[in-house]
């Protein structure tokens, strides 16, 4: 081994020790340069949304994949709104580069949040582009990227029914943190004391909160809520969620409207009928408590109302609604606008957050990085992006591939007839199951 190639083998030595490197080397098959780092060139760049302070990958995972014959190049700073210096990086294996040159020089990006416009413009034929793209509301984009040759893949369309799916959930992992720190929030925000109080001054009662959506994000939240003493009811429309919602030590209400269970164990949409009454029991319901969280997410639409004026008057003064729906189209709660607090006339407070998983940048970014590692893991064939589309699961959460869009729920919401991808099973092989709806892979308010 010579030149570059052979002075950074010495360094991985050096720091991951004779042994394991040893045991590392019989299973690579080495370049032509005696390079140990032979296979898929990941980069990760420095996330730009407003107030996002999540990293795609930490240290830890990118040195699991320099183990397993993979580079990662990391933009300068890319890590220290969530904790992590370069330094870190460079520790753990990754070359340090300027934002452009990681952009040019990576086979694949990995990302939190879609990439800025000039980032998404500069990607070319053959190179991947991974993590939370909110592809329905993206479609034009997406379409280019198409045109262009770039494989995408985005976690949102993952079908997590599939327990094998489990590990790159990043949704769940997401809302998850999303929904503790929701129950965090309220109680910051609530002029009240969360748990049952005796005092020299006398008892204070227990705050009342109510979580709708018995989701991940809704099952954190009651978690989350119950620990800081608060006594709790979860709500949601499939009677099913009755034993998950009781198994966190809350209270369950549902609606006697309809049973709202879907397929794949999803709340299915209600009619207009429907959903007047549920609203109504909800109002009548609401107004028992002091914080009310709201988790009911719809991709690619508007979220459904459930807290509306009505209910928000309902409310005594002082009372608290988090309403993690919110976002461009709306919330939950009427006049919830994300990233703002609002005090309204009657003195409820209601707090509009899309995304409070990047309040928790650091345990959120860990998460989310184990998750990228597993699929990207799956999506990697011989060294490179390669995707198998006879597998339903990669099926389903790839966008775009070979510049043909693959995705059933991207296709259908560009109106484009269902077409079977090129390396699709034989007309006579067993028929695997088809992947769920946008509206069931997504829907946070049910499931998550």
């Amino acid at each position: 081994m010579g030149g570059r190639g052979g002075a950074r083998n010495t360094r991985i030595r050096d720091e991951w020790g004779p042994e394991t490197y040893a045991d590392h080397m019989t299973s690579l098959s080495l370049n032509p340069s005696g390079d140990l780092h032979a296979g898929l060139t990941i980069g990760v760049l420095r996330e730009t949304a407003p107030g996002e302070r999540r990293v795609a990958l930490e240290p830890d995972v990118v040195a699991e994949f320099l183990r397993e014959g993979q580079r990662v190049l990391v933009e300068h700073g890319a890590g220290e709104p969530a904790g992590w210096t370069d330094a870190a990086y460079s520790a753990a294996g990754a070359t340090i580069a300027s934002r452009d040159e990681v952009i040019r020089r990576a086979d694949v990006l990995v990302a939190v949040r879609r990439p800025p416009a000039e980032v998404t413009s500069a990607l070319r034929e053959n190179q991947g582009l991974l993590g939370l793209l909110d592809p329905l509301q993206n479609l034009d984009l997406l379409e280019t990227l198409c045109r262009r040759g770039v494989t995408v893949a985005a976690f949102e369309l993952l079908p997590r029914t599939l327990s094998r799916a489990q590990s790159m959930d990043a949704l769940s992992s997401q809302s998850a943190g999303a929904g503790y720190r929701a129950a965090i929030v309220a109680a910051e925000a609530f002029g009240g004391f969360f748990p049952m109080m005796i005092t020299a001054a006398g008892t204070a009662r227990p705050a009342r909160v109510l979580v709708i959506g018995a989701g991940v994000a809704g099952l954190q939240a009651l978690s989350t809520a119950r620990r800081l003493g608060a006594v709790v009811t979860g709500y949601d429309v499939r009677p099913a969620s009755r034993g998950e919602v009781e198994s966190v030590g809350a209270s369950f209400a549902t609606s006697s409207v309809a049973a709202g269970a879907g397929s794949g164990g999803y709340a299915r949409a209600m009619n207009a009928d429907e959903l007047a009454a549920q609203q109504h029991e909800l109002t009548a319901l609401v107004a028992k408590f002091d914080v009310v969280i709201t988790t009911a997410k719809v991709p690619g639409r508007r979220p459904p109302v459930l807290v509306p004026q009505e209910a928000l008057a309902s409310l005594a003064r002082g009372s608290v609604c988090v309403d993690l729906a919110c976002g461009p189209l709306g919330g939950n709660v009427y006049g919830s606008v994300d990233g703002q607090r609002i005090v309204d006339s009657n003195g409820v407070t209601v707090i509009g957050s899309s995304d409070l998983a990047s309040t928790i940048p650091a345990a959120a970014s860990r998460m989310f990085a184990k998750n990228v590692h597993a699929l990207l893991r799956t999506l990697i064939r011989d060294g490179r992006l390669d995707p198998d589309l006879s597998d339903e699961l990669q099926r389903s959460v790839v966008v775009c591939h070979g510049g043909e869009i693959v995705s059933p729920p991207v296709r259908a919401a560009m109106g484009l007839a269902d077409a079977p991808p090129s390396d699709a099973p034989p007309a006579d092989a067993p028929p695997a199951a088809a992947p769920p709806s946008a509206a069931e892979t997504q829907s946070e308010g049910v499931r998550s």
